[in-house]
Formats: C-alpha cells, sequence, structure tokens
C-alpha cells in the first residue's frame, strides 16, 4: 500500500512540475531555444502554437532535429555554437548520453549527480553570439518574446553575448546547477544578478534534481518587469 501511495505522490510531484515549468507558455509569441539537442519539446512548443527556432552545434544531433521537427512547419533551426563572442575557436565535448550533457566547459561535479555519463569525443567548433544567429536567420524578433536555454554550463556566456536583444525577451528560461557542475560554469548564483541588472525577476524555480550535500539543478524562470 506504502509503495503504491509513494508511487502516486511521485507521479503528481512530476504531473505539477511539468505544469508549473510550462506556466509562461501561454504567455509567449515564439521561442528561441539553445542548446536543443533532439528538439524533444516540440510537440509542447506546437501545442501552443507557437514558432520556434532551435540552435543545436553538434552535427549529428543537429540532423536528427532537423528530421524530428520537419512535420512542425513554424519551426526551423540553425546548427551554432553560442556564447560571447563570435569567432572564437574551442573544443566542444559532446557526451555520451546521446548528447545531452555536451559542453563547451569540461565536468567538474556533473559526474557525482550522473556518474554514468561522461565525455567520448571533443570536436573543434568556433562559436557565435545570439545576435549573429538571429540575424543571419532573419528572424523577426517580433514574433520571439521568450528565450529557453540548456547549454551545460555556459548560459552566462550566451546571455552575455545575447545583451542586444535581450529587452526582446519577455521571459528567459534555463536550467542551472547551483554547483560547480562544469568547470567555471554559471551557477545560480551568478544568474540573479545579471538578470536582475538587466530588467528581469525570477518568475519561478523547480529543482529537478539534487545530490545530498548542497548540489542541484534547476529549472528556472526569470520574467521581464
Amino acid at each position: 500500500m506504502y509503495a503504491t501511495v509513494r508511487r502516486a505522490l511521485r507521479t503528481l510531484k512530476r504531473k505539477l512540475r511539468r505544469e508549473n515549468d510550462s506556466a509562461f507558455l501561454p504567455l509567449l509569441r515564439g521561442i528561441v531555444h539553445v542548446g536543443a539537442n533532439s528538439g524533444q519539446e516540440r510537440a509542447l512548443y506546437d501545442s501552443y502554437r507557437l514558432p520556434v527556432l532551435w540552435i543545436e552545434p553538434i552535427p549529428e544531433v543537429f540532423a536528427t532535429l532537423t528530421r524530428n521537427i520537419a512535420s512542425y512547419p513554424d519551426q526551423r533551426a540553425v546548427q551554432a555554437l553560442v556564447a560571447d563572442t563570435d569567432g572564437t575557436e574551442v573544443d566542444f565535448h559532446v557526451a555520451s548520453n546521446e548528447g545531452a550533457s555536451s559542453s563547451m566547459l569540461e565536468m567538474a561535479s556533473h559526474k557525482d549527480i550522473w556518474p554514468t555519463v561522461g565525455f567520448k569525443r571533443s570536436v573543434r567548433m568556433t562559436t557565435t553570439t545570439l545576435p549573429r544567429v538571429v540575424e543571419a536567420a532573419g528572424l523577426d524578433m517580433a514574433r520571439y518574446n521568450g528565450l529557453i536555454m540548456d547549454t551545460q554550463g555556459s548560459e552566462l556566456l550566451v546571455l552575455q553575448g545575447a545583451i542586444p536583444l535581450l529587452h526582446h525577451f519577455d521571459f528567459v528560461k534555463t536550467e542551472v546547477a547551483d554547483f560547480e557542475s562544469y568547470k567555471d560554469c554559471c551557477q545560480l548564483s551568478d544568474l540573479g544578478p545579471f538578470m536582475d541588472q538587466h530588467g528581469f525577476d525570477e518568475f519561478a524555480r523547480h529543482r529537478f534534481r539534487n545530490l545530498d550535500p548542497g548540489k542541484a539543478y534547476y529549472d528556472v524562470v526569470y520574467r521581464r518587469r
């Protein structure tokens, strides 16, 4: 009986988390999603009839993404590694979990939460900034007021490079850790001051993975004041 109750509670918590994480989607006109992976949220975004620009750097993952969104006419994809500068060469590390934990940063304590995940190879890539991607894609920013990031530790770099575009976004959602998951990565304590400086307040925060003591991953949504 107790096992059944626990399973039911876990299912309810997952359902509530999904609903909370999506609470801002009805307020969006469109999404720029940096760190697309294979476009797992494509059906969710489509259910809100949102145009989407997906950005993904890994060639084989980008090919999968392109196939996955082919049936969604208002979703498109660009292959690029977004950071804070244009034209900087870096070693981009491709992770063993179908690229989901891939990063331009080396792993640090990430393995404490996901011990089976590691890097399987590195690819030399050149960074670009979000304004450059948007310009090259000919994106009408009047249609896109949501920015979503899942870039495995480089979120602050993406935001720093995107400063000229931030005024277009009403909501910014990001995955972020409160510890050094990747070497010199963006942490939760870094995001608050930056977002406050650029006119955003925290709208929602949901912890989705944690390891005692004091290591956790969050989805955090910021809303323009």
